[in-house]
């Protein structure tokens, strides 16, 4: 018997939720194996929105299950899931209801078809709805304390598609070239949805994906003149990019060979220039001292919450634990290896507090606080100096990721 149409993209949907909530992997790192199948682009994508879509309303769409049963089902039963995909299809990708019961309960073949046929008849009937924001997990909303509410707010949809430019100074060009929007000089901004290969200025360089908060860290070094910085935990190198870009000599170091390998393709990419190194940095050694030394550190990520709403419901009290560790010692190291007078920045794509403002005491410089000229209209430094953003921010504009950014300069 034929298969509906479709169904392989709902099946690798469907691979993908279960690798991300039961193995507790990445959205990105399962999503190669999940669609392993699947070869249109459009299916693809549709499995990754299917999977995004769950993620994201993941506690409304469950509230909404349970509304329609009179035993909940398990958390992890196949049917919870497989009626949470034929929900987000309806209610968040506008698939008609006839379409999602033609794909959604073939894939509970020899399971229970028509329980989940009920459910989601009678949520129909409802006319049932999600909330104007998704509902965070209580532990999640805990945790981002009294910004929960708006930071959920700014998670309702996926981001735009932001470019960071080569050349400041063509901005306007590239604006009237993409039809883009711009927050700030060497700043573009996208509907999404664009297939970025294709856009124009890709295949010469002229710029890179970069969220706009992302984009905010290498702008705090300023111009650089020949002189020297070391990019930490750079791959796959949007902040290297920006920084040969801005005229430093940039040494790029990360552990990772495959986030290297991306590194060096963006850049030949670019035609910008960058020494490599793959290596631990916190067993490396550096030959000399930098003029001056960015620190992007490996963290939880839980500031990408738009793009990865994984992170919702993978990232708990150990994992922020472990990279708080690691972010100590990597800014202890860091301040040892900057000349006198020469300036550290340190930024994370966490929301996490231990990711952030508490490493602030591993650093014994005094801090060089952010001027409201280096920020984009909307945003304002700490009263610290620092930079915290988040998703519930500039939401108006098409918002922006979850940074925290703090700069220091060393004594002469």
């Amino acid at each position: 018997m034929a298969q509906p149409q479709g169904i392989h993209a709902r099946r690798a949907a469907l691979r993908l939720l279960d690798a991300v909530i039961r193995r507790g992997e990445t959205l990105d790192i399962a999503f190669a194996g999940a669609t392993k199948d699947l070869r249109k682009f459009e299916d693809k994508a549709l499995a990754r929105a299917i999977a995004s879509e769950v993620l994201r309303w993941l506690v409304d769409l469950d509230a909404l299950i349970d509304s329609a049963t009179k035993k909940p089902l398990p958390h992890d039963a196949k049917a919870r899931m497989v009626l949470r995909m034929m929900l987000a299809q309806w209610l968040r990708l506008g698939t008609p209801p006839h379409a999602v019961v033609a794909t959604g309960l073939d894939l509970l073949a020899g399971g229970p078809r028509r329980l989940a046929h009920g459910v989601f008849s009678t949520l129909t009937k409802r006319e049932a709805a999600l909330p104007a924001a998704p509902t965070l997990p209580a532990e999640v909303a805990a945790r981002w304390g009294e910004r929960a509410e708006a930071i959920a707010a700014g998670l309702a949809e996926p981001p735009p598609l932001d470019l960071t430019l080569r050349d400041p100074s063509e901005t306007e060009h590239w604006q009237v070239q993409l039809a883009a929007d711009s927050l700030m000089p060497g700043h573009l901004r996208l509907p999404r949805g664009a297939s970025v290969e294709t856009l124009p200025g890709f295949a010469e360089g002229a710029w890179w994906v970069q969220d706009l908060a992302a984009a905010l860290p290498a702008r705090l070094l300023g111009q650089g003149e020949g002189r020297h910085v070391l990019d930490l935990c750079a791959a796959p190198g949007g902040k290297t990019l920006q920084l040969a870009a801005q005229g430093w000599q940039v040494t790029a170091l990360d552990i990772s060979k495959r986030r290297l390998d991306l590194l060096k393709a963006n850049l030949k990419r670019t035609g910008l220039k960058a020494n490599t190194v793959r290596a631990d940095a916190l067993k490396w050694e550096p030959k000399h001292q930098y003029d001056a030394i960015l620190l992007d550190a490996p963290c939880t990520a839980t500031g990408t919450a738009r793009r990865h709403p994984d992170v919702l419901h993978r990232i708990g009290a150990r994992q922020i634990e472990e990279m708080a560790e690691l972010h100590t010692a990597l800014l202890q190291q860091a301040q040892g290896w900057l000349k006198p007078g020469g300036t550290l920045v340190y930024a994370t794509c966490s929301l996490e507090r231990e990711e952030g403002e508490d490493q602030t005491g591993a650093v014994t410089m005094p801090t060089l606080a952010v001027s409201p000229d280096e920020l984009p209209a909307g945003l304002a430094a700490t009263a610290e100096g620092w930079i915290r953003t988040d998703p519930g921010m500039l939401v108006d504009a098409g918002g922006l990721d979850g940074f925290f950014i703090a700069r220091w300069r060393r004594g002469a």
